[in-house]
């Protein structure tokens, strides 16, 4: 698994969710970007405190978090 130093959790910024490096941009405001067509560049440039780093560990995390499976609790 690539390391994901750069996505943090603070309950204080943006209602704890996933964030970048704690600024106040989600995971799912880059993820959603990308998803809709804008490239690295567009984004950087909407965004000039990102880096690029910062959104290919946002698609990381985000595909992470798609492989997850949960599994529901069963009483003992």
């Amino acid at each position: 698994m690539t390391k994901l130093d750069r996505i943090t959790f603070d309950p204080q910024v943006m209602g704890g969710r996933a964030c970048i490096r704690g600024l106040r941009v989600t995971v799912g405001a880059i993820v959603g970007l990308v998803a809709s067509g804008h490239s690295t560049e567009a984004i950087l440039q909407a965004y000039p405190y990102l880096e690029e780093e910062d959104v290919r560990q946002a698609l990381a995390y985000s595909a992470w978090r798609a492989a997850e499976i949960e599994l529901p609790l069963t009483a003992p």
